[in-house]
């Protein structure tokens, strides 16, 4: 037991060290520092709608948008100042059933969402990725005052933004 105890304080110190050596003085930033400096200014034209879903691309584009200034790592900007752009469409938007009571009477429902995005560099046309599908689901329940399929399509939105941003800041 006392062995195990030591051990523990080793590491414990070990870690506070090391957090002690990379904390400091340094300027804080929410880059990965993977991003490639020539690349930074973003431009995020208002995607394409391929559903019957009215609003449902600008909102997608708004989110994105909103995701990457509170990110930080990138600046969005028109296309005319762009190093990059990402574009795409909303390719799918669809309510489907997900649960039902004994009586078969349907009670639960899932929106899907489905975005195919390009990210590319504007002066050479170079794909960072292309046609790259992001999912986002949301569920809800006939007749619940606070879930509703307005609060499922954010959900499923807000999925969509993070692998979005996750896609074009994370992953570079």
């Amino acid at each position: 037991m006392l062995v195990r105890r030591k051990k523990l304080c080793v590491v414990i110190l070990f870690c506070g060290l090391i957090g002690l050596g990379t904390a400091g003085c340094g300027v804080y930033s929410a880059s990965s520092g993977r991003v490639d400096d020539s690349l930074r200014q973003v431009a995020v034209p208002y995607l394409e709608n391929g559903t019957s879903e009215p609003n449902i691309g600008v909102e997608l584009t708004d989110a994105i948008i909103r995701a990457l200034q509170e990110d930080n790592t990138l600046k969005v900007v028109e296309e005319g100042y762009a190093d990059t752009i990402l574009s795409g469409k909303v390719a799918n938007y669809r309510v489907r059933e997900v649960a039902a009571q004994r009586d078969l009477t349907v009670n639960e429902y899932q929106v899907q969402i489905r975005v195919v995005l390009t990210f590319q560099v504007r002066a050479t046309g170079e794909k960072l990725f292309a046609k790259k599908q992001f999912s986002g689901t949301g569920n809800y329940v006939l007749g619940d005052m606070v879930l509703s399929e307005e609060s499922a399509r954010a959900e499923a939105a807000e999925e969509i933004v993070r692998d979005v941003l996750a896609g074009v800041v994370e992953e570079w």
